[in-house]
């Protein structure tokens, strides 16, 4: 029997990248693709998935009212929760608000496979999250970005370069090609006036990403 998902995420290639591998993997279907909260909650209307991959970060109505909203009028639905960081009071909330797990957008296929297994078996599946994902305040990733003129997945890109990946490494764990990281890359050396590796990973490590 397979495992319905809906994946809700505002950015068009890790939607497109992550259905593609999911759909591959036998014993997962995936009913939809979303890109904001509001449109999952109407979705939820013509489709009856088992779990719902949830970004926080998305437009109209961001990932912590939709797991509310989830909660309240869905509350057998079970939630994984993705994100680029990690909050211990985050991590609370969520727990508060029925989400069955929490992951990092870089974890890797098998441990995305296995998370979504041990949650649609009625698991929960928090470790990896508080683990794998740097404690950094969102709070501050506002400010860098808009210091910066950075967007979120350039940040997380930086973070990745500063924990040693390379651009093929970087892009099989955010489901694209390495010509689009490569692209990234170029536009945060660009905007950064970094041009090296080395460069890119002391700046990460100086501004406390890594």
């Amino acid at each position: 029997m397979s495992t319905g998902i809906i994946i809700a995420d505002d950015h068009p290639m890790l939607l497109e990248g992550l259905s593609a591998i999911l759909g591959k993997i036998g014993g997962i279907k995936i009913l939809a693709t979303v890109a904001d909260g509001r449109s999952l909650i109407d979705s939820l209307h013509q489709h009856e998935p088992d779990l719902v991959l949830l970004d926080l970060n998305m437009p109209q109505m961001n990932g912590i009212d939709t797991l509310r909203m989830l909660h309240e009028r869905f509350p057998g639905l079970k939630v994984i929760i993705l994100s680029s960081y990690y909050q211990p009071e985050l991590l609370k909330e969520i727990k508060s608000l029925g989400a069955r797990g929490y992951l990092p957008k870089s974890a890797s296929v098998p441990v995305l496979q296995q998370a979504i297994e041990r949650v649609a078996a009625g698991n929960h599946w928090f470790e990896a999250g508080q683990n794998d994902i740097p404690e950094v305040s969102p709070y501050f990733l506002d400010s860098f970005m808009k210091k910066y003129l950075l967007t979120k997945r350039e940040v997380e890109i930086i973070r990745m370069i500063g924990n040693g990946l390379s651009s093929k490494e970087i892009s099989e764990k955010l489901f694209v090609s390495e010509f689009t990281i490569n692209t990234h890359r170029r536009n945060i050396s660009r905007k950064l006036n970094i041009h090296t590796p080395v460069g890119l990973l002391n700046f990460a490590r100086e501004q406390g990403l890594v």
